[in-house]
């Protein structure tokens, strides 16, 4: 596996296989490349620091919650 973040585009690639692409599809924010057997190879989040930035307020927003709930 390969990740690599390019700045300029703000763009999260995750690559799972080297195998060769032959199409993409797009949810929302990603999109995933998949071989002609419909195996993922490639994945793009696109705006990723913005999503990384939610992802890590929610994950610290539940840990805070659960250290809340323990310290009562």
């Amino acid at each position: 596996m390969k990740v690599s973040y390019d700045r300029e585009q703000d763009i999260l690639m995750v690559e799972v296989s080297g195998e060769p692409i032959d199409y993409a599809e797009e949810f929302g924010p990603i999109i995933v490349h998949f071989t002609k057997d419909e195996k993922p190879v490639l994945l793009e989040v696109l705006d990723a620091s913005e999503l990384l930035t939610e992802a890590t307020k929610v994950t610290m927003t539940s840990r805070d919650e659960t250290l809340t709930e323990v310290s009562v």
